[in-house]
């Protein structure tokens, strides 16, 4: 059996055929045109349909298809609630898709579909809780609990980006103040590498990114940084403190077995942000003499993730 896991994202949709063993097999792509409600609903069915034809899958091979979207859902209703950068509320798409494929439909946020994917991919398949941590424009995050997505009684939970770990902060999209996401997020690490290069002009990260602020990116602070720069070392430190404190809340909370990162940042060497992060983490946290604490790792699957988890969430009912 087949299973379609469909990525809906704020410029493209993502479709995979995934195969009993997890993996992707075929993949379609489009750029997303929302026209409406009822077009989007026809174009979720349009591609289903299409990836499996173009593929010679018959339609009874297909189990289920998931959708992730970028925002909270009903997933017993079949219903989209909000989205985040589309215009879609309260959307049926369960009824939708059913217009054109009688298939059971099954929907999920998207960070919460990219943690169930890395979950099904992780190492150790003895591994019941895991939360992904997703370093970008903002912190997405996904609870995994006893090998399910925890989504809470409205479809919301697991919004870790917007807890607060600066009393009074920055202003957040979200509408509070000083949100993890606001501190930790990559984003936020080019404000922070931004704001030291204006301070400290003989700093070594303006030759990185050739004396233009609009090149600084995720990855400038650590590679001034590696190259014995003070102010890059600063800006790692800081921005290592605010992830970490948002870490260890998570930790207090839920003392999961695995914490995967994921995003650009995580790609930085372990010496430089697994290793330090995992110490400043365990300093923070309850419960810090026990004999077992998480694990902090690197996130697998990149932008597969989404399409995994979403593919596999009929599974994981």
């Amino acid at each position: 059996m087949y299973y379609i896991g469909i990525d809906i994202g704020g410029t493209n949709l993502k479709a995979g055929l995934v195969d009993e063993g997890y993996q992707i097999t075929a993949t379609k792509k489009m750029p997303l045109k929302f026209e409406s409600m009822e077009h989007m609903g026809e174009t979720l069915a349009e591609m289903a349909i299409g990836l499996v034809e173009e593929n010679g899958i018959a339609r009874e091979q297909v189990a289920s298809v998931g959708m992730g979207f970028p925002g909270p859902v009903d997933n017993k209703r079949g219903v989209v609630i909000k989205t985040v950068n589309i215009p879609i509320r309260s959307m049926p798409v369960a009824e939708m898709f059913h217009k054109y494929w009688d298939l059971p439909v099954y929907l999920g946020n998207d960070a919460d579909c990219a943690a169930l994917g890395e979950y099904y991919h992780y190492e150790d398949r003895d591994v019941e809780s895991l939360i992904l941590v997703t370093l970008g424009t903002g912190i997405g995050t996904g609870i995994i609990l006893g090998g399910r997505i925890h989504t809470g009684i409205n479809g919301c939970a697991g919004e870790g980006g917007h807890i607060v770990i600066v009393h009074n902060g920055d202003q957040c999209t979200c509408g509070r103040r000083g949100c993890w996401e606001r501190y930790a997020s990559a984003n936020a690490l080019i404000r922070q590498t931004t704001a030291a290069m204006d301070e400290h002009p003989d700093s070594a990260m303006w030759g990185l990114v050739g004396g233009a602020l609009n090149r600084v990116d995720g990855r400038t602070a650590f590679e001034a940084m590696r190259k014995g720069d003070v102010t890059a070392r600063a800006v790692v430190d800081q921005y290592l403190e605010y992830l970490a404190e948002g870490l260890s809340n998570f930790v207090n909370i839920f003392q999961p077995e695995v914490i995967a990162l994921g995003g650009g940042v995580s790609h930085e060497r372990d010496e430089d942000l697994l290793v330090p992060l995992q110490s400043m983490v365990l300093e923070q946290c309850f419960g810090r003499e026990a004999e077992k604490h998480p694990k902090l790792v690197k996130a697998k699957l990149g932008n597969d993730a989404g399409i995994i988890g979403a593919a596999l969430l009929g599974l994981a009912q």
